[in-house]
């Protein structure tokens, strides 16, 4: 099988770029609306606090959201390179710095390809304890190419919802890390009750245990 001579060395340079970077943690779901957003943003600012240099990028072509979540909508830059401070140790970087508000992106599979794999060469993180990249929901182009370029090192975590339906997407997310050597660190079941601001006591919107249940099925961490 003869080897593309340009991909082959932009490899390496994605190699390079992500040989920086300690620990490389790519946060997925089996469907959308489950917190997946949420869950990235959560766990990136948390490390941040304990002191470690952390950045997020967003590979949610389609629905590019969390510079929204940090309070950035709307900003834009001029080069991929540099990714956006939101505070010493924490930087993100998105598709939506790079296109005009509210416009769709309507890409083929090669074109998503392409893009992931500029993202991935061309972000200057530099040296970064965690990267945490925030995935579109399912299995598609974005995902099997985020995997398969960003390193055999890197971890997934699986966030869920406890509906059957939720249940049921993850259990093929985590089926398909499986299936491309993609080591699941645990599972986060997202939206199962709140506090109640008057009693507080926890209270359970949807029937939880789902994500536990499955976590032990797969012997995972919940």
């Amino acid at each position: 099988m003869q080897v593309n001579p340009a991909l082959a060395e932009r490899k390496q340079r994605i190699d390079s770029n992500m040989s920086k970077i300690k620990h490389k943690i790519v946060v997925m779901s089996g469907k959308g609306g489950v917190g997946k957003s949420t869950a990235s943003v959560n766990l990136a600012y948390g490390l941040s606090l304990r002191g470690y240099k952390v950045g997020i990028l967003d590979a949610d072509l389609h629905g590019p959201n969390i510079p929204i979540m940090f309070g950035k909508e709307g900003v834009k830059l001029s080069k991929i390179s540099e990714p956006l401070e939101i505070t010493e140790n924490l930087h993100i970087s998105s598709l939506s710095f790079f296109v005009p508000d509210n416009s769709p992106v309507v890409w083929k599979g090669p074109q998503k390809i392409t893009a992931i794999m500029e993202m991935l060469e061309g972000i200057r993180w530099g040296e970064l304890d965690f990267l945490i990249v925030d995935l579109p929901p399912g299995t598609g182009d974005e995902t099997l190419g985020i995997a398969q370029n960003i390193g055999t090192d890197s971890k997934a975590i699986v966030v869920t919802t406890p509906q059957k339906v939720s249940i049921l997407d993850s259990t093929r997310a985590i089926n398909f890390a499986k299936l491309i050597n993609l080591n699941v660190l645990g599972i986060i079941e997202n939206m199962s009750g709140f506090i109640c601001p008057d009693c507080q006591k926890e209270v359970n919107i949807f029937k939880k245990g789902g994500a536990e249940t499955m976590a032990q099925e797969k012997k995972l961490t919940f």
